[in-house]
């Protein structure tokens, strides 16, 4: 059998579970707050217009195409983090590759079920299609995920570019406004048109993430997150050069859509509804970076607020499904229907407050050190075949 090498240190040099991989899930699920709660509303631009175009300025250079790729770099750097701890359990690499598939597998199942009750709007299924795909590069070179998200970026892009083009060359919101909304149909209508949409919309995000997916792989080999002194002036000039090429990038794409950029020819709106997506990459992966860098100064001096980030993290399965349940008991016709009654920001702002609920819902599971409902579902499901064997085994 082949034997595998850990790529990188699992917890910190005390011993301690790493901080910074956490409190990045933590602040990952505030953006993807950000991202979801529009979608759920039938009309973007309610609302003081003056407010609505300065949310909207802020997703498009912030959050729109950012919070994806920074869920993706977080999920494939904890690929690697898996499989670290399945070398260290004495696991050969067909053992290995055998669990991560499972749970891949397992993902793919829980996502549909997320589909099912509650909205079109898994990101489960498409890490699981994506974690089925790229298993196999985990034993493989740095050069082979390097060139992986340097070949996928291009096909990931254009998806996303395609679909800005349209609303921006129209004057339209680069939201699909209503695009989870139930308006007025009912649960069996709604129910239909997710299961249909489920296999294309899982396939066309996967695609989308996997660029992401891949460069978290290889950053995990190198403990970027795990060890951040070491690896802190890497991480500044990253950090710094993401960001500025990430606003710069997007703003264009924001001046257009906040009507002070008039008329642009076709070929400069292309331009514009690429360069937002494209350089988004580098901005949701530079946030991670950023809050590594933040982690250090945090881990000296752990306040309330890192303690409850960090439980948030290390329970983003449980809280990521707990912002879907709260946004159709929020949204939906048969929930508190605000569906019809808020805008752009209005949306924003029950993100933010979701994300806030989240935390103490985080902080007081670990303060009776209970794990989380869905990562315990996980685990018992991932490792199920392993508890029987070891049951029946030697002890």
């Amino acid at each position: 059998m082949t034997t595998l090498t850990r790529a990188t240190p699992v917890t910190s040099r005390t011993g301690e579970r790493a901080l910074a991989p956490d409190l990045a899930r933590g602040a990952m699920l505030l953006a993807i707050a950000f991202a979801h709660a529009p979608l759920f509303v039938t009309a973007v631009d309610r609302g003081p217009a003056v407010l609505n175009t300065i949310t909207e300025f802020f997703h498009l250079v912030f959050v729109n195409n950012h919070a994806r790729p920074m869920f993706a770099f977080l999920f494939g750097y904890a690929l690697v983090q898996l499989l670290n701890r399945e070398i260290d359990r004495g696991s050969d690499w067909v053992s290995a590759r055998k669990l991560l598939r499972r749970r891949g597998w397992w993902l793919v199942v829980l996502g549909f079920a997320h589909t099912v009750v509650f909205a079109p709007i898994d990101i489960l299924s498409v890490y699981g299609l994506t974690a089925l795909v790229l298993v196999g590069l985990l034993r493989r070179r740095d050069a082979a995920l390097l060139w992986t998200t340097g070949i996928s970026l291009v096909p990931a892009t254009a998806a996303v570019a395609f679909g800005m083009w349209y609303p921006l060359s129209e004057g339209t919101s680069t939201f699909a406004a209503g695009s989870m909304a139930a308006g007025d149909r009912g649960f069996g209508a709604l129910l239909v048109d997710r299961v249909t949409a489920w296999p294309i919309g899982t396939l066309l995000f996967a695609i989308i993430v996997l660029p992401a997916v891949a460069l978290g792989m290889w950053a995990a080999r190198r403990g970027f997150l795990e060890e951040p002194v070491r690896h802190r002036r890497f991480l500044v000039r990253a950090a710094v050069i993401t960001t500025v090429l990430s606003v710069a990038g997007a703003v264009p794409a924001g001046l257009v859509q906040a009507g002070v950029w008039h008329d642009p020819s076709p070929e400069a709106l292309w331009a514009v509804a690429t360069a937002q997506p494209l350089t988004g990459y580098a901005g949701g992966i530079g946030l991670a970076g950023i809050v590594a860098l933040v982690a250090i100064r945090a881990a000296r001096r752990r306040g309330r607020l890192t303690t409850m980030v960090e439980a948030l993290g290390q329970r983003s399965l449980t809280l990521y499904l707990f912002q879907s349940l709260a946004f159709v008991v929020l949204f939906y016709p048969y929930g508190l229907g605000l569906q019809d009654d808020l805008g752009l920001a209005g949306a924003t702002a029950v993100a933010a407050g979701t994300w806030v609920v989240s935390l103490f819902l985080a902080d007081a599971m670990r303060r009776v050190g209970y794990r989380g409902p869905a990562e315990i579902l996980l685990r018992r499901l991932v490792h199920r075949r392993r508890s029987g064997q070891d049951a029946s085994g030697p002890r």
